[in-house]
């Protein structure tokens, strides 16, 4: 067992080269760079360069420490110490659509539980002009350090909102226009998607799927097909394909 971390290193922290670039030039509130000392590289001097310029601290530290920070993870001789990460609302989901005069296109996560997948789909979903993100409070991953690290800096872009229900949450959009689809072995063809209008999309566990509740309060259901032997895909697959359907029917 490694040591305990101390209370000025305790709370969330950003991983990796580029996630650390994307958090400096962003917004987000940082309390402290660490680099590994005795590794040369023009990156790192950068990155050091950036951390002076806005006044945040640095340390040199040995590669064990780094270690000791990440849980072990490939953090390339960089972290940085962050505020927590702060969740939007869902008026700001709605704002990020209207400053850029677009229609809503919002994904909701039904208990995704692997910080991989969400990392992973907010990079998409970034990529792919969603508007922001919706997930529950309970049984399911928030924004952590290993998110921030997979999302290779679409944290800091990308809207999350997180709500007590998300039926009543669906409701609700349905109430201010948008139309909401899930994901079903039994649905329309994915490919035949028209997200044009405000839209919303939900996906499911990456077990279990979309709840019952939750299905039923849908507009629509799509499906993948499949014609190999496994038939099924990882979450942030799946999520990847119905987003940039989503983005190819909305003319992007």
């Amino acid at each position: 067992m490694g040591q305990p971390r101390s209370s000025e290193e305790a709370g969330d922290f950003i991983i990796g080269r580029h996630p650390v670039e994307a958090a400096l030039k962003s917004n987000q509130s940082i309390n402290k760079l660490f680099i590994q000392s005795g590794l040369k590289s023009d990156v790192l001097s950068g990155i050091e360069q950036m951390a002076k310029k806005k006044g945040i601290i640095t340390q040199l530290v040995p590669k064990s420490k780094l270690d000791l920070l990440s849980d072990q993870q490939n953090h390339q001789g960089v972290i940085v110490a962050v505020a927590a990460f702060e969740y939007a609302t869902i008026d700001d989901l709605f704002k990020s659509a209207a400053d850029k005069d677009e229609p809503p296109f919002f994904l909701i996560l039904d208990n995704v539980e692997d910080p991989h997948n969400l990392g992973s789909i907010m990079r998409t979903a970034d990529a792919a002009g969603v508007h922001g993100i919706i997930i529950p409070k309970r049984r399911a991953v928030g924004l952590t350090s290993t998110v921030a690290k997979t999302s290779t800096g679409a944290i800091e872009y990308m809207p999350v909102a997180r709500v007590t229900n998300l039926v009543n949450t669906v409701n609700e959009l349905k109430k201010a226009g948008l139309w909401v689809f899930g994901t079903d072995m039994d649905g329309q063809d994915y490919r035949e998607w028209d997200a044009k209008g405000p839209t919303a999309l939900v996906i499911g566990n990456e077990g279990k799927g979309i709840s019952p509740l939750l299905k039923k309060a849908c507009d629509g259901m799509l499906t993948i097909p499949m014609i190999g032997h496994v038939q099924s895909l990882n979450a942030s697959v799946a999520a990847s394909l119905l987003i940039y359907q989503g983005f190819t029917s909305r003319g992007k």
